[in-house]
């Protein structure tokens, strides 16, 4: 009996050496436009999928596989002998086999010049219906999205034509595939319309950018996905040498690029377990990296660090002259390059600022479901702050302050954070009550906390942890007010003549 395949693939890779393998094994061909003259350029034979329909292609394309010719002999069940009558008696022909993946969506929304209109004629009507249909009737047909699927395909025809399992795997592969796809169209018709991104239903979707060897911990299995071809950040980051990636790396590397990508002069971030244990500014990276150090020297050791100007030699002496982890940059300098090769399994990135491209949502996943939220990019605005106090604070104090409040979004709370000479001298993350954090910030600032300013990211509860900072010697504070012991605090501000500035508006980091 004749066997059939439909091809029609915008990703041509393979494309030939599949065809052909197909053909030896005595399928008859079908495919569609580009599809259809790559393989005739290469010398195979390949009929219309008109020929399977007895219909044209019309509307520019836009209608040529929704027809029954395509969808009948890809759904009916070979089980079930009315399906096959009714093939015969309409004049259509089984098909065995389906490969298809879909017009580029994605990259034709994120390639720069594309209009709304080249964006929705790259929307992919007739694929997803063809992949939907031969992945619901698995049984009878193979359904194939990805070019490196083929070689497997082929094994499994000319052994046992495909276990059951197998080809549940590849229906389930396809079912994503689409599902992904939509996903894709859903968010960025979305963001052309409304400026709320929760709907009644959310879907997310990412490519696959690498497996890991495991998760947070060793028995855990993990995999890390991007959510576009090129989205910046982390998932958009090149690592040019080192250890794979772990979890927890990616992480901390997406944690510290964060932080130093919210300051516009040369900034260091060195992170630990998602929490700042190092951040400073300089004249020039080296300087601020150095800086950065200095604020907690021993946490700095495993750490993971980010620049936001590019990593030159000095920079890279500094940096491995302790055992780190990841570093991450918006470029390395080729002195930097050849400075690392020394480390060879220290991980080295560039990598710049995130692009909020599709679903850019902040989503954490819960037994049973996700949570979503907008990213908290927020930053400092003097205009905004209100002024509690009796006292001012001088200008060099709101330099200080305008410094440490985008820093303290990027500790965990409840959070606590110290800050001098435009360094972060102690931080106190994670902690269940806020005078303990603000006690840990103090002892990890030791002399370092004597004029600094304190930045906290909710509110005081009670004056005990303002009065902790005062009395190891920070002059002026930053804090979201609120509490409904305001008068209480600002009291005890007043009482030590320190400044105290009312931001409106917290940073919790759960």
């Amino acid at each position: 009996m004749t066997q059939r395949a439909v091809l029609s693939v915008s990703d041509k890779s393979g494309l030939v050496d599949f065809a052909q393998g197909l053909i030896d094994l005595g399928f008859v061909i079908y495919s569609t436009g580009g599809t259809k003259h790559a393989l005739h350029d290469a010398g195979l034979a390949a009929s219309s999928v008109s020929d399977l329909t007895g219909f044209p292609e019309i509307m520019d394309g836009r209608v040529k596989t929704l027809h029954p010719g395509v969808h009948g002999g890809l759904l009916a069940r070979r089980d079930k002998p009315e399906h096959l009558a009714a093939l015969e008696a309409n004049g259509l022909h089984l098909i065995d086999l389906l490969c298809v993946n879909l017009y580029p969506f994605v990259a034709t929304v994120t390639r720069p010049g594309s209009d709304f209109d080249r964006i929705v004629e790259n929307i992919d009507i007739g694929g997803p219906a063809m992949v939907r249909a031969a992945a619901k009737n698995h049984e009878g047909v193979l359904v194939v999205v990805r070019p490196e699927r083929y070689s497997q395909v082929l094994a499994a025809l000319k052994d046992d034509g495909g276990t059951v399992e197998f080809r549940r795997r590849l229906a389930a592969e396809a079912y994503a595939h689409t599902a992904t796809y939509d996903s894709f169209v859903s968010s960025w018709l979305r963001s052309t319309v409304e400026e709320d991104p929760f709907g009644e239903e959310l879907a997310v979707a990412g490519f696959l950018a690498q497996p890991l060897r495991y998760g947070e911990n060793p028995h855990q299995k993990a995999a890390f996905y991007r959510t576009a071809p090129d989205p910046g950040g982390i998932a958009g980051a090149v690592q040019l040498q080192g250890k794979e990636l772990s979890f927890n790396n990616i992480q901390d590397a997406a944690a510290a690029l964060a932080l130093v990508c919210e300051y516009d002069v040369p900034a260091a971030a060195i992170i630990k377990h998602m929490n700042p244990c190092g951040l400073a500014l300089g004249d020039g990276v080296e300087e601020a990296y150095d800086r950065a150090f200095r604020c907690d020297e021993i946490s700095a050791f495993g750490g993971v660090v980010a620049l936001n100007r590019p990593l030159d030699g000095p920079t890279a002496e500094r940096i491995t002259s302790i055992f780190t982890e990841v570093v991450i940059a918006p470029s390395v300098l080729p002195e930097a390059r050849e400075i690392f090769q020394t480390k060879k399994n220290l991980r080295l990135l560039e990598g710049g600022p995130s692009k909020p491209l599709f679903n850019s949502l902040d989503i954490r996943s819960i037994p049973g479901g996700f949570l979503a939220q907008e990213w908290d990019r927020s930053g400092f605005d003097r205009a905004r702050c209100q002024v509690v106090t009796q006292r001012q604070p001088t200008e060099a104090e709101w330099a200080q302050l305008a410094f440490a409040w985008p820093a303290v979004k990027h500790v965990k709370s409840n959070a606590i954070l110290l800050a001098r000479d435009f360094m972060a001298v102690g931080v106190g993350a994670g902690q269940m009550s806020r005078v303990e954090a603000a006690h840990i910030a103090v002892a990890r600032a030791g002399d370092k906390a004597h004029g600094s300013v304190m930045a906290s990211d909710a509110l005081f509860p009670f004056s005990d942890g303002l009065e902790v900072g005062i009395k190891a010697g920070a002059t002026a504070v930053i804090q979201p007010g609120g509490s409904v012991r305001d008068a209480e605090v600002i009291s005890a501000a007043d009482a030590a003549g320190v400044a105290m500035v009312f931001t409106g508006e917290r940073h919790f980091k759960h």
